[in-house]
């Protein structure tokens, strides 16, 4: 890997802000950038962004990721072949758009999985624009999961250079506890261990956040932790891992950023969210551990209610894509644990 690699950066839907905070993030970060990034998206969905954004920026189409030299001003697009010349309407959920959106996660995970790019950097997706384009995945997780041969992703978010994992995801709190058992968390334990390994961490030290007030009390609140988390715990630890745990969760996470764990594995999709946001939405950055290839994400949806007025904030994308070109010094590892 060449010391500035090349990370490939899909806008996501482009009718949402994805390309206007693309377009804004490499513009803004220029040929001095950590990482040289081509945006994979129809070039019409930059032009126009460019546009709205008010940029004096000029993208060049390519064809390929072996490419001409760089220039001051210059934003290179590969150049996927959806939409053509057609300018789609802003804000608007679009079958045409999730095609664009789909096939540009195609394009880059291939390029990746290739090795013709170091990682791969996502803007956010409209899941009924790719729903009604045929997808049947439930996002990009799935979806990279699918295209590179992979069954067991998961998420790991990085938020002042500690992570935050999540033991369910998109599942209602009910069934994300009903989900919750020994064998579940002996797994996510494990993998967030492994994923804090390929990522930097030669001897980690794992959180695991209780569910319930209190971490339950001893069962005055819940059996959770008694009958499921606490095995899982003992588990790790009998294996000679450093996990602690349950902590009750409205000390863990303070616990993480003051530098007593290096990440924490929390137990349902927002109990994670909400504390990497409220300490840092901008510079919260999701990146996909589990595939072959690195992944980097933003962490917000399409914003269809501001899309095309030119006033998104680019700072998730400009995390996902300096923490993408960080993180590209770990690809032999990530392909070395996760590749097939």
């Amino acid at each position: 890997m060449s010391e500035r690699p090349t990370l490939a950066v899909t806008v996501g839907d482009p009718v949402g802000i994805g390309p206007e905070i693309t377009v804004r993030t490499l513009a803004g970060l220029g040929t001095s950038a950590p990482a040289r990034g081509v945006v994979v998206a129809d070039p019409v969905a930059l032009r126009r962004a460019v546009s709205v954004c008010g940029l004096d920026v000029r993208i060049r189409a390519v064809d390929s990721f072996d490419l001409p030299p760089e220039e001051e001003g210059v934003v290179d697009c590969f150049d996927i072949g959806v939409l053509g010349e057609e300018e789609l309407p802003w804000g608007r959920v679009d079958e045409r758009a999730g095609r664009a959106a789909v096939r540009a996660i195609t394009v880059a995970a291939e390029a990746a999985v290739a090795g013709a790019v170091a990682g791969v950097v996502t803007g956010p997706i409209n899941k009924e624009a790719i729903w009604a384009a045929g997808s049947e995945h439930l996002g990009h997780t799935e979806m990279l999961g699918a295209l590179t041969g992979t069954t067991r992703q998961n998420t790991m978010f990085l938020v002042r250079g500690k992570s935050i994992f999540f033991g369910t995801r998109h599942l209602s709190l009910r069934r994300a506890l009903d989900r919750i058992s020994q064998e579940q968390q002996t797994a996510a334990i494990e993998e967030a261990l492994t994923a804090l390994r390929v990522f930097g961490h030669d001897d980690p030290h794992l959180a695991v956040a209780a569910v319930n007030p209190h971490g339950g009390e001893n069962g005055a609140f819940g059996d959770e932790e008694i009958e499921h988390i606490t095995p899982a715990v003992e588990r790790a630890r009998a294996a000679g891992a450093r996990v602690s745990g349950p902590v009750p969760a409205d000390s863990v996470f303070h616990q993480l950023l003051q530098g007593r764990f290096d990440g924490v594995l929390s137990q349902y999709h927002d109990q994670g969210h909400i504390a990497a946001k409220t300490v840092d939405f901008d510079g919260t950055v999701s990146v996909t551990v589990g595939l072959p290839i690195l992944r980097t994400s933003v962490d917000h949806g399409t914003a269809f209610d501001i899309a095309g007025q030119g006033v998104a904030d680019p700072g998730t994308m400009r995390s996902a894509f300096l923490h993408g070109a960080d993180l590209s010094r770990f690809a032999d590892r990530i392909r070395a644990e996760y590749g097939s």
